[in-house]
């Protein structure tokens, strides 16, 4: 074990061993560039568990023991969860100015939206489309939505089933929807939000991995919102996780990508209508 300043440095050895085993397991990659990132985000696991160094931590990952009560947690510190509300908010207005109003004109009223968010991290992103669907269809009644978010990470799960958000992350939302779906603490020193419980009771969370060989989920959605996850992915794995999750996407639905993603050179079966935006078929 090599300790500078209380730091437990992670060897190319065990950062190699430790990078293919969360390649195989979750898709996402570890390039040599990582090994910083990976080293300071299982510090405190490390330290927590009061053992001398990485290898034998990830020893203890990589046992049966470790699969069952410390897998997750890595999982945890690993993933990384940046998102924003009404991050990429055309998105948004394509769901409002296309999606939405088709439903009304093809489908009839009186029918249920339901939408996936397959990556939703901290919750932003179910929540601004839980908002953006409850304002439109208070001015078009006669259609009701639900909303199922998934995530690898349990801690952000947890994040979503509060609903609580600081502050400073409220920042990007409209003041008329800040107004209508958002709850201020009761005590005005303490600076956070709660998303209103008509929103939260729209919204169902549950931990999945993308990399599962099968999707264990019996609903067929209308919407897929896969945004800003695929990025870590390489083409393979890219391929596989959009065709798995097309098998939940009925056809003529809607599926959304993060800016920076494509679905050049790849088989699935997705029309781009905009960038970004596709239906399947």
């Amino acid at each position: 074990m090599e300790i500078g300043e209380n730091l437990i440095k992670m060897s190319a050895k065990d950062f190699n061993r430790l990078g293919e085993y969360i390649y195989k397991e979750f898709g996402i990659r570890m390039p040599q560039e990582k090994h910083v990132m990976l080293q300071a985000r299982l510090q405190k696991r490390v330290k927590e568990l009061q053992m001398k160094d990485f290898t034998t931590y990830i020893d203890f990952v990589l046992s049966k023991e470790g699969q069952n009560s410390e897998l997750i947690e890595m999982v945890n510190q690993v993933s990384t969860n940046k998102t924003d509300f009404f991050r990429e908010s055309q998105h948004f207005d394509f769901l409002v100015q296309n999606v939405l109003p088709e439903y009304t004109t093809t489908r009839g009223l009186k029918r249920m939206i339901k939408i996936w968010s397959s990556a939703s991290s901290t919750g932003e992103e179910p929540y601004t489309i839980a908002m953006v669907m409850q304002n439109w269809i208070e001015k078009n009644p006669g259609f009701d939505f639900s909303i199922f978010g998934t995530d690898i990470s349990t801690k952000v799960l947890q994040n979503c089933v509060d609903a609580t958000y600081k502050d400073d992350r409220i920042a990007p939302i409209p003041l008329e929807f800040k107004r209508k779906y958002l709850l201020k603490h009761k005590n005005p020193s303490v600076k956070t939000v709660r998303i209103v419980p008509e929103l939260r009771n729209k919204c169902s969370f549950a931990r999945l991995n993308l990399m599962d060989p099968y999707y264990n989920i019996d609903e067929i959605f209308d919407v897929v919102f896969c945004r800003n996850v695929l990025i870590y992915f390489d083409s393979q794995t890219q391929e596989k996780v959009i065709n798995k999750l097309c098998t939940k996407l009925r056809p003529g639905g809607y599926f959304f990508l993060g800016h920076s993603e494509s679905i050049m050179n790849i088989n699935v079966p997705l029309k781009q209508i905009k960038p970004t935006v596709f239906i399947k078929i």
